[in-house]
């Protein structure tokens, strides 16, 4: 079920790290097409392309307030309560990310500080196909509204008859969107990108997908619209030692597995006993889960390798730089200053990865496939610019006038250094 291998050597680590490639079409002459297709014919295109890959046309592209009323309104008691409960959770640990304005002189008469700015426009994609990723609109549209986006609109793919998954509806009426729109794929990309008479242009669009909307955000970098990171399928490390609980791990496991054929999970470990059991756990699990298809899959392509000891574990996973890693063990905070590259951390037998996914606070849309080396989660940073400012006095550019004009000499350009010299003439006429 599981590639086992046996105390690698640490030259063949990079190996082992790499991800399962499936076959994937050539994607980017397609969004392409679509994105120019977009661009001349807009909300036709959008419909057009919306038949083409959901099987429906719909006669509006945007829900009307009671369509997502009456949408919202299907949820369950139950459900409604834990998503009330989730996102309270996300809204007290993002709301810690505020940043204060910090003004530093750097010597007597140059005082600089740095303030946030949100995105005035922010587009959040959110799937809606085998598993309508509800939690995705709590993990985006909270912390954009904390930063204060002025305009967040959302887009996800309706069903066959043109409705949208009721417990998307309520996330968003609960957070506050109201510009929802049927639209999925590359083409709810295109039209955030680049704007249709329906659908506003945003500066920066955030959320997850498949391989056809991963390679329409990567178009979008090129039409000059940002993205919140880049995109892979979902991946899971853990660590366990024997303090671990191998059910708990097959469990562990088993939850990223399930999210589609091309997930990877990794399971390290200095015990072979651990491996075992877990190994066992997870022939067991598998059977009752109704994606059990698609998880044995994905276990095709995943590994399970056993190390010396968890400092050996530890930096085989900053070499894998998992997107999100569980430490399995007791003493699981003892080795939290060793990771260097992870998208968010699990600590101890309890803390399972399905917390992050709902309801801990975290945010769980992460960098994959390697990125957590150099980018970070979403977080309410990703939803603002930070400007510079600066305030020089006479006094202040007294101080530091003269290495400006040094400076300024050095590279040849001398319109910079008359931007002083013209200044402490004027001081020095006075």
């Amino acid at each position: 079920m599981l590639q086992t291998v046996l105390y690698p050597e640490r030259n063949s680590w990079e190996a082992l790290c790499q991800r399962p490639q499936l076959p994937v079409a050539d994607l980017e002459n397609l969004t392409r097409q679509i994105f120019d297709e977009i661009s001349k014919k807009g909300d036709d295109a959008v419909k057009k392309y919306t038949g083409f890959f959901d099987g429906v046309v719909p006669d509006s592209l945007q829900l009307t307030e009671d369509e997502i009323t009456e949408g919202a309104a299907k949820v369950s008691t139950e459900l409604k309560e834990a998503i009330q409960l989730a996102k309270g959770n996300i809204e007290v640990f993002h709301s810690t990310q505020k940043e204060e304005k910090n003004s530093i002189e750097t010597m007597p008469g140059v005082s600089c500080w740095r303030e946030n700015r949100a995105i005035d426009k922010v587009g959040i994609y959110i799937p809606g196909g085998s598993a309508p990723l509800f939690s995705t609109v709590l993990m985006l549209a909270i912390p954009a509204k904390i930063a204060g986006c002025k305009e967040i609109i959302l887009c996800t793919p309706p069903d066959k008859n043109g409705n949208i998954n009721s417990a998307i509806l309520y996330a968003a009426q609960l957070t506050g969107i109201t510009k929802i729109y049927r639209v999925g794929g590359i083409q709810a990309i295109g039209a955030m990108a680049l704007g249709t008479e329906t659908i506003p242009k945003s500066y920066k669009i955030f959320g997850p997908g498949n391989q056809y909307v991963t390679a329409a955000k990567q178009t979008a970098l090129s039409y000059g619209v940002a993205i919140d990171l880049p995109a892979g399928p979902s991946e899971l490390l853990v660590i366990a030692d024997n303090t671990a609980n191998p059910e708990y791990v097959a469990a562990d496991l088993l939850s990223q597995a399930e999210h589609g054929p091309d997930s990877q999970v990794v399971l390290l470990s200095d015990s072979e006993e651990i491996i075992r059991q877990t190994t066992k756990a997870l022939t067991k699990q598998v059977k009752n889960l109704p994606r059990k298809e698609i998880a044995l899959m994905a276990l095709i392509n995943s590994k399970v390798i056993l190390l010396n000891d968890l400092t050996e574990c530890i930096a085989f996973s900053n070499l894998y730089a998992p997107e999100h890693l569980i430490i399995a063990s007791d003493n699981a905070e003892n080795y939290t200053d060793g990771v260097t590259n992870a998208g968010s951390v699990f600590l101890g037998n309890y803390s399972c990865e399905s917390a992050g996914d709902y309801a801990s606070g975290t945010n769980h849309t992460l960098p994959t496939n390697g990125y957590a080396t150099s980018y970070s989660g979403v977080s309410v940073d990703s939803f603002i610019k930070k400007i510079t400012f600066q305030k020089i006095t006479r006094e202040g550019l007294q101080n530091i006038g003269m290495a400006i004009e040094v400076m300024a000499t050095a590279e040849q350009l001398e319109a910079h250094k008359n931007a002083v010299s013209i200044r402490l003439k004027g001081i020095d006429n006075e």
